[in-house]
């Protein structure tokens, strides 16, 4: 015949909790049917090696669809789910007594109190991971979103690099007259591209200050389309060759940093690289720039390009020369501005990285 094995109960309001003391269990059958619950398993028991079974009629139904049971080296364990949510007098609709091979699972048990409080605090969890889903969603797309911003900018800035690296060590001295016809098509897209930066610093999706990339992309923009773009006579420099390969130098350290910070993952040796190739390169680049608009200011005045005619009256047009003087002004100051940023960043850096080593 069939023994009955021990068996221990806990609730809470949505659930219920039975464990069933039967060592190494096979063949486990458990079946439910609105209130009854009949359990039949082969294993060790307090009997030995046998057959055990039970049957228990609840106090209120329970959802049959919803029942879960795992058995491990020692119990087996069921989980019902209470078709109503509620806190029960009893388990079973016996009034006078329990089963004598029921007992309470004193180390699941709460009384009634406990257990609202439980369930309160469950309720705050849940309604706390509701408010922050909309923000890790959009954490997400966020995430997304900049590394494949800057994966494309590295793609095209590396392009570049490698490009005019080649066409280098292939035409020698030769390659330096026609890097515009060569390469600015790439350039053009990646500089317009690079606008986007600006927005991300002003709507807070990197935090970065406005004014250092600000001044970034519009110094560059200006000498990519105004210098070298609206003059024909630019395109054959050398200058354009120094330009465009100090800019490339700094981006294809700067865009894989920025792809690995999309993930928090660092690669010490890029991270050293991102915060001290700017030091010699920056200045270098701002001064090939300076080179570029002081070759452009006498074929703005040869050309009248973008001057200002005034009337008669007042006599003479302003030439765009005046303009380009006044920037090569404000080229300089810009170098300071953005210097001062980036020093900063980088002894925040590693000033903050040895004060968690030490």
């Amino acid at each position: 015949m069939a023994l009955t094995p021990h068996v221990y109960w806990a609730q809470r309001h949505e659930e219920l909790y039975l464990r069933v003391e039967l060592i190494d269990a096979q063949n486990i059958d458990v079946q439910v049917h609105g209130k009854v619950l009949k359990f039949r398993a082969q294993g060790h028991g307090a009997k030995g090696e046998n057959e055990y079974e039970f049957s228990l009629t609840f106090f209120m139904p329970v959802k049959p669809e919803v029942e879960t049971h795992k058995s491990t080296e020692r119990q087996v364990n069921i989980t019902l789910k209470k078709e109503q949510c509620g806190w029960w007098d009893r388990l079973t609709t016996m009034q006078e007594r329990k089963p004598v091979f029921l007992s309470p699972d004193f180390d699941r048990w709460l009384d009634e109190s406990d257990a609202e409080t439980e369930l309160r605090e469950k309720e705050r969890k849940n309604r706390l991971k509701a408010s922050k889903a909309p923000k890790e969603s959009f954490s997400s797309v966020k995430t997304g979103f900049l590394f494949i911003y800057n994966l494309v900018q590295f793609l095209g800035f590396s392009w570049i690099f490698v490009n005019m690296t080649v066409r280098l060590f292939i035409f020698g001295q030769d390659s330096l007259y026609d890097t515009f016809h060569t390469i600015s098509g790439v350039m053009f897209f990646c500089q317009i591209l690079a606008s986007v930066e600006v927005l991300n610093a002003a709507f807070g999706v990197v935090k970065t200050g406005v004014v250092p990339v600000f001044i970034q992309v519009v110094g560059r923009n200006f000498i990519l389309f105004i210098i070298f773009g609206s003059l024909d006579e630019m395109h054959h420099k050398p200058v354009v060759f120094f330009v465009f390969y100090l800019w490339s130098a700094i981006e294809i350290v700067r865009y894989p940093f920025y792809m690995l910070a999309c993930f928090d993952t660092e690669w010490k040796t890029l991270t050293w690289l991102r915060y001290t190739i700017w030091i010699p390169l920056y200045p270098l680049g701002v001064l090939a720039e300076a080179v570029a608009v002081i070759q452009s200011i006498p074929i703005f005045d040869e050309t009248k390009l973008f001057s200002i005619v005034l009337p008669k009256a007042i006599g003479k047009s302003i030439g765009f020369s005046y303009v380009l003087h006044v920037y090569l002004i404000l080229m300089f100051l810009g170098l300071f501005t953005n210097f001062r940023h980036l020093y900063k960043q980088r002894e925040k850096r590693y000033r903050t990285k040895k004060m968690k080593a030490n």
